[in-house]
């Protein structure tokens, strides 16, 4: 095994903890404290000071132009995070994972923008038509409660995807990368989230609840609640990691393929959820697709760098010699 081979199953084994932990554990802080917006703010100042007190070190930003690059990213990563966790307090993780399997559909569009994109084949297109179809089955048997969250997870999804293509855009080395180091974007990300959370609280008159929701919490809520700030930093600086490591919709795959512990623990461990037959047959369909799209798109990926030339064509470099002279 290659140094890189290592590295990448190392960071995406790190970073499946951490997103199976943050799951769960947001589920049970959103329930026991029940202000979103907060929730997310403690998790993100957790992060930002775990950062400058344990990584200082380690944090670079190269220039001015790197810093103003990423912070187009900090309003997704906080739409992101901020409508995952109104999602799980209206829904059950399974019905948010489910859903979260059509993501790599739209970002593989988008990613046909890239300097660099990948050849789309049939297998490729067969696995997302199976997503969306184990979706639609999974919808069809859903729960008048689970029903009120469909916005969110919509919204969720285009944050979520709009998120990884430009982390993606900004990290892999074959792509534009910026000249931050992991440490230093994580700390953006997290600092300069609170901005935007800040002013979501102002609006919906959350802010005016918190003494009483922290006055209410027992020593298990407390718990959840510092539970989930903990993975939130592991999450925070893993899907950094993971995610310079492989492509946006690989990601985004990943995240959906993983979902099948997420499930089996709400369905059969924890037992907060019921489903039906068909409920289960959609999702499987749905998380199947998505581990088999994986596949496909490593066999595209491969194939691709296969066909590539070795070296240059001759006749491409007496053409350039050529304008050179000129």
């Amino acid at each position: 095994m290659s140094a890189q081979e290592a590295e990448i199953m190392v960071g995406v084994g790190s970073w499946v903890c951490c997103s199976v932990g943050m799951m769960v554990f947001n589920k049970l802080a959103v329930t026991a404290f029940p202000l979103e917006c907060t929730l997310v703010a403690m998790q993100l100042g957790f992060t930002a000071v775990a950062m400058l007190v344990c990584c200082w070190s380690t944090i670079h930003i190269g220039s001015k132009r790197d810093l103003m690059r990423w912070c187009i990213v900090v309003p997704f990563f906080t739409g992101m995070l901020l409508t995952s966790m109104f999602a799980l307090s209206n829904a059950s993780m399974t019905t948010v994972v489910t859903f979260r399997a059509i993501s790599p559909l739209v970002s593989l569009c988008i990613e046909r923008l890239y300097p660099n994109p990948l050849k789309v084949t049939p297998g490729i297109v067969s696995c997302i038509a199976l997503m969306i179809a184990g979706a639609l089955i999974y919808a069809h048997s859903m729960e008048k409660s689970d029903r009120a969250a469909i916005g969110w997870l919509l919204l969720n999804n285009f944050f979520a995807i709009g998120d990884r293509l430009l982390q993606r855009l900004m990290l892999a080395k074959d792509q534009e990368p910026v000249d931050i180091s992991k440490t230093g974007v994580t700390l953006i990300n997290n600092g300069l989230a609170m901005i935007p959370l800040a002013c979501v609280a102002l609006l919906t008159g959350e802010a005016k609840e918190v003494g009483a929701a922290v006055a209410a919490l027992d020593t298990m809520s407390w718990f959840y609640v510092v539970a989930s700030c903990i993975v939130g930093v592991g999450i925070s600086y893993t899907g950094i990691w993971a995610q310079s490591l492989i492509s946006a919709t690989s990601f985004l795959v990943l995240i959906n393929a993983n979902k099948f512990f997420i499930i089996f623990l709400e369905t059969f461990v924890m037992k907060t959820k019921h489903m039906t037959p068909v409920q289960i047959t959609g999702a499987t369909i749905a998380i199947l697709a998505a581990v088999a799209y994986g596949e496909a798109r490593k066999c595209a990926e491969q194939s691709e760098k296969e066909t590539q030339p070795l070296l240059p064509n001759p006749k491409d470099t007496r053409e350039k010699d050529t304008k050179e002279k000129v």
